[in-house]
């Protein structure tokens, strides 16, 4: 009986000892899974984002951002957009009573009315409680926020804005600006330059914007609402 019971004790003993074996060897495993598959790199730090919908829609004949696009009206549409982006705060740059008005969406309008897309820029650099401006003209309707947010990791990663290009076109209203270039912006303004192609020009040239080229496919997704006849992709 005593042999027998030794015998027991040590087959319970090489047991325990195999399922030390057994843990260990999962317990490794595990680690090497984790040094496979490290965490996430850190997100981009956050970023403002203006819809600008204070244009005058006069080709159009009609308030853009009222425009229903798949069953949506497009000012939602698009703030949808910069929200999926990752934007920390967004803001509608355009008119009080404009149809978005009572969307709980803080409407912020222009200091310097009837001057252009610059002007919706500079009032959000003003508003914005971060450096880096995502900025979303409400006619274009087919923009990705997947793109959006890509364009916005880039710029931020790099340290400049950045402005989709494709040959020698651009879409600055699709783009995103550092705070470092809103000086420049009010100097646009002050003088009788008002233009996006000027503003990235001397925004360039001070190292603080560059072009995003775009793949064809990218591109693709620039359609603008400017006439009637543009909605006809709808």
């Amino acid at each position: 009986m005593v042999a027998e019971e030794v015998m027991r004790r040590r087959e319970v003993e090489v047991l325990d000892a195999d399922c030390s074996v057994h843990r260990v060897a999962e317990s490794v495993a595990r680690a090497k899974v984790h040094m496979v598959n490290p965490p996430l790199m850190p997100s981009p730090q956050p970023f403002s984002a203006v819809l600008l919908a204070g244009g005058q829609s006069s080709r159009m004949g009609t308030d853009k951002a009222g425009l229903v696009i798949d069953g949506e009206p497009l000012w939602q549409r698009q703030l949808a957009k910069l929200h999926s982006a990752g934007a920390a705060e967004v803001f509608i740059s355009g008119h009080l009573d404009g149809p978005y008005a009572g969307s709980g969406v803080e409407i912020i309008e222009d200091f310097m009315p009837l001057s252009g897309p610059l002007a919706g820029i500079a009032t959000a650099f003003h508003r914005a409680r971060h450096d880096w401006l995502l900025v979303l003209a409400v006619d274009l309707p087919d923009v990705s926020a997947g793109l959006l947010a890509q364009i916005a990791a880039e710029a931020i990663a790099d340290g400049a804005g950045r402005v989709p290009a494709h040959g020698e076109w651009l879409q600055p209203l699709a783009a995103v600006f550092p705070r470092s270039c809103a000086p420049i912006v009010e100097e646009c303004l002050a003088s009788e330059h008002r233009s996006m192609r000027q503003f990235f020009r001397l925004a360039k040239e001070q190292g603080l914007m560059d072009a995003r080229v775009l793949t064809d496919a990218e591109y693709a997704q620039f359609r603008n609402l400017n006439f009637p006849a543009d909605l006809s992709g709808s």
